[in-house]
C-alpha cells in the first residue's frame, strides 16, 4: 500500500451511524430532574410497600400456628391451655410489636 492511497473506515462509520437509531433521546435539565424525582418517589413507595408486606407476613406467620393448634382435636369439647392468660398477653404483645414496628 502506497502512502496516500489507503482509505479510512472512520468515514464509513459516520455514514452508518447516521441511519442507526442508538435508542436514546436528549432531555433538558428540568426533564431530567423530574425523572429523578419520580425515581426517588418510586423507591420510597417501594420501601414502604416492602415493609408493609413484611409486617403482614410476620402477622400471618404468628396467627396461623395459633389457629392450627385451636383446630386440633375438634371432637374434644374443651381445650387444655395452662397459663392461658400469660400466653395470650405475651402473644398480644408480640402482635403489637410487629404491628407498630
Amino acid at each position: 500500500m502506497e502512502i496516500g492511497t489507503w482509505t479510512s473506515n472512520v468515514g464509513g462509520l459516520f455514514l452508518m451511524a447516521g441511519d442507526f437509531d442508538f435508542g436514546f433521546t436528549a432531555m433538558d435539565a428540568d426533564e431530567l430532574e423530574a425523572v429523578q424525582d419520580k425515581v426517588e418517589e418510586v423507591k420510597k413507595v417501594s420501601a414502604v410497600s416492602k415493609a408493609t408486606a413484611d409486617k403482614i407476613d410476620a402477622l400471618y406467620n404468628m396467627i396461623i400456628p395459633l389457629l392450627n393448634n385451636l383446630q386440633k382435636n375438634p371432637e374434644k369439647e374443651y381445650i387444655y391451655w395452662p397459663n392461658r392468660l400469660d400466653k395470650v398477653e405475651e402473644f398480644r404483645d408480640k402482635l403489637t410489636e410487629v404491628y407498630n414496628g
